[in-house]
């Protein structure tokens, strides 16, 4: 191909000019949470053995008000709920966005969209080893989606396909412990 007759995205920032690299947000305090104290476990009943053996659900208690900001809790509840619309949240809140991920951001140390990532694949190992529904539904019920996005969001954070993650993580037992 000729000098300067490359091909150029729409994107590609004009000649002498460099691209601006966003600086990296590193929390200089302690975050104040961890994934594990904001994650809402979304199920509702668990397994009880009496003593002659027969099992019965039983109501689980859920802490679904864990930081007491009313809306870092309500995002919660809608990860929980395998909700993954934030921009519809963020506006019915009157927020940005960005202004979402930067309470994220100074609650846990973590980056908006990667707190929701990393919420998204709890959720999902907890329906893996607990439930004995479909792949489809636990990407649903996750808010991945659907099984694709599912197996890539497993693939990124365990080198595992969905069907090895939930052989994994399950022991006896463990299948329809819990229910929705």
């Amino acid at each position: 191909m000729a000098k300067g007759n490359a091909w150029k995205h729409r994107n590609d920032p004009p000649r002498g000019r460099t691209r601006r690299t966003p600086a990296k947000r590193e929390l200089l305090s302690k975050p104040q949470y961890t994934l594990d104290d904001l994650y809402i476990p979304p199920f509702t009943r668990r397994r009880r053995y009496d003593e002659d053996g027969r099992w019965h659900y039983v109501a689980v208690e859920r802490n679904t008000s864990p930081t007491g900001i009313q809306v870092m809790d309500e995002y919660l509840r809608l990860l929980t709920a395998g909700e993954s619309d934030v921009g519809a949240f963020a506006a019915r809140h009157g927020l940005t966005t960005g202004e979402l991920a930067a309470l994220v951001f100074i609650l846990t140390g973590v980056k908006g969209a990667r707190f929701r990532q990393l919420y998204q694949a709890r959720l999902a190992d907890d329906l893996l080893r607990y439930t004995s529904l479909p792949l489809p539904e636990i990407a649903r019920r996750s808010g991945l989606g659907t099984p694709i996005n599912l197996n890539q969001t497993l693939r990124r954070e365990w080198n595992m396909s969905a069907t090895e993650r939930r052989q994994a993580l399950r022991s006896d037992g463990d299948e329809d412990r819990f229910a929705l």
